[in-house]
């Protein structure tokens, strides 16, 4: 199979994706190391033996091709062995977030009607209590890479791959056939089962890994984001695999001290974060400089990337941060910055392969310089949601996929993210964008982060209102609130100035470190309430 071409849709032609990202230049890369985790190093030779004895047990255990397996494991090598033996035996995996509580793993267990989970030990207790909550039958797979013990009398992975001989021919899936289910946040309403095809993966990686990181085989990827997120599992899965490079994984929380930890141990030459968590990273001592880390770039995503923390980092590494935006349904980023062409403030421009336009709120293209929700097309969005014909309409419109992210062109064609379309604000009669005026207060330097909400004054009259975590150290009192807005007062025009400050320890977010700006929308009443 060409390694720089992702595969056509000819109608007869088969294509299964775990074949294509195991197995390809599997005679250069035999002896090359695939993954590293907390507990082994996987070399490409050693990862295509395991996912051809994965396949095998997976059927072995009764499932058989199309049919559901959940992947409720942490970050480990056992992951991508049973995700990609999955797909090579033409079963369908679906990660789970694995912070995800009993009850809404439960939903998932019932919508997804899977048959069997392959599960971390430290995760059984939540699973058994959904797969008792939802009276799921299907049967478990325990990896225990530490030994715990703690599944005792269950099937442990480890000891099934090493004691099933290898499987044959791969299913010989086509390219638009169902390769893998991602279930959306679910953070305002019930997760979203939706279905990428086989060739997705292979694609999202000639787009956007090897078109705008140039990502080779000589690089070292860790990512901040799970492997159950898109972001993730493009980051340190598809991506390292496409190219022949090696992903770090760490099963455990990752918090701007892990970070700074791993970036001097494992010397990654790309680190794939969030904006809190770069923010946050540069609070520590340990964050290494220049010269005592092997990074060539960093990538950011989820939210938009401040100015303030993308310079600061800059100037406390040496390495820039490319900023871009994907989703859940297009698997990965689809507009970006480019390495040594970054605009900090925007989110750059279209990634080779996808188009994009703005829609204005009567449905026409956006005028120059206006705001407009964010619409793209491209061959790696998803199959549809799983039984959820309504939202399926409502979001994958033909050919154009829509995001619901507000967005406008500046005058050099940079795409500037002004917020998620239900976050927009109308004060005046005008538009405003929350990330705007977060943006404007992120860069004083006793912010450490902050959200922007809209809130009903006494006359009913919508105006902003900021929430706003401090810096280490800093006090919030009337003199520092009087600091801010005579700082927001030299960026934003006067409608756009929060009305209230709410100096709070912790904004609500979300398992990728998304704002969940409706939960403080839901504990706002009018002024005069």
């Amino acid at each position: 199979m060409n390694s720089t071409l992702a595969p056509t849709r000819e109608q007869h032609q088969t294509y299964n994706a775990a074949v294509d990202l195991v197995e390809r230049d599997l005679d250069v890369r035999s002896d090359r190391t695939a993954f590293v985790d907390d507990f082994r190093t996987l070399t490409y030779a050693e990862l295509a033996e395991a996912v051809r004895r994965a396949a095998s047990v997976l059927l072995g255990v009764g499932l058989v091709p199309e049919q559901r397996l959940i992947v409720a494991l942490l970050d480990s090598a056992d992951f991508p062995v049973a995700f990609l033996g999955a797909i090579r035996a033409g079963i369908v995996p679906v990660p789970v977030n694995t912070l995800l509580g009993a009850p809404d793993l439960a939903y998932i267990l019932l919508d997804s009607r899977a048959q069997a989970a392959v599960v971390s030990a430290e995760l059984l207790p939540k699973l058994l209590e959904a797969a008792a909550a939802a009276d799921w039958p299907g049967k478990i797979l325990v990896s225990d890479p530490a030994g715990s013990g703690a599944a005792a009398g269950r099937m442990i992975w480890a000891d099934a791959i090493a004691a099933t001989p290898p499987a044959g021919a791969p299913f010989p899936s086509r390219p638009d056939d169902p390769c893998f289910w991602l279930y959306s946040s679910g953070s305002t309403g019930r997760p979203k089962g939706t279905i990428h095809a086989q060739t997705s993966m292979v694609q999202t990686a000639d787009f956007f890994a090897r078109g705008v990181l140039g990502m080779t085989a000589h690089d070292v990827v860790f990512s901040a984001a799970k492997l159950f997120f898109a972001y993730g599992l493009g980051n340190a899965l598809s991506f390292p695999l496409a190219v022949g490079a090696t992903g770090v994984l760490y099963a455990g929380r990752v918090k701007a001290d892990t970070v700074c930890r791993l970036l001097a141990e494992k010397q990654p030459t790309i680190f794939c974060g969030v904006p809190t968590l770069f923010g946050a990273c540069l609070l520590e001592p340990t964050l290494p400089s220049a010269g005592e880390h092997a990074l060539r770039l960093c990538t950011s995503a989820g939210e938009a990337l401040p100015a303030g923390i993308a310079t600061g980092w800059t100037k406390r590494t040496g390495v820039e941060i490319v900023d871009g935006i994907g989703s859940t349904e297009m698997l990965h980023i689809f507009v970006s910055n480019r390495p040594g062409h970054v605009v900090y403030g925007t989110t750059g421009i279209p990634v080779p392969g996808y188009r994009t336009r703005l829609i204005d709120e009567h449905g026409n293209i956006a005028p120059p310089g206006e705001i407009g929700e964010l619409e793209v097309s491209g061959p790696t969005a998803a199959l549809g949601y799983w039984n959820n014909r309504e939202k399926s309409q409502r979001t994958f419109a033909g050919e154009w996929t829509r995001t619901g992210d507000k967005f406008r062109i500046d005058a050099d064609g940079n795409y500037v993210h002004c917020g998620r379309a239900d976050d927009m604000l109308k004060v005046s009669g005008i538009w405003v964008s929350p990330a705007e005026v977060e943006s404007a207060l992120v860069a004083h330097p006793d912010v450490l982060e902050c959200a922007v909400i809209g809130r009903a004054d006494e006359q009913d009259l919508v105006k902003p209102k900021a929430f706003v975590v401090l810096k280490p150290g800093i006090a919030a009192d009337a003199a520092l609130e009087a600091r801010l807005k005579a700082h927001l007062k030299g960026c934003l025009a006067p409608y756009k100035y929060p009305r209230w400050f709410a100096f709070v320890d912790e904004l609500p977010k979300t398992a990728t470190g998304k704002i969940r700006r409706h939960v403080l929308r839901e504990r706002e009443t009018p002024a005069h309430g």
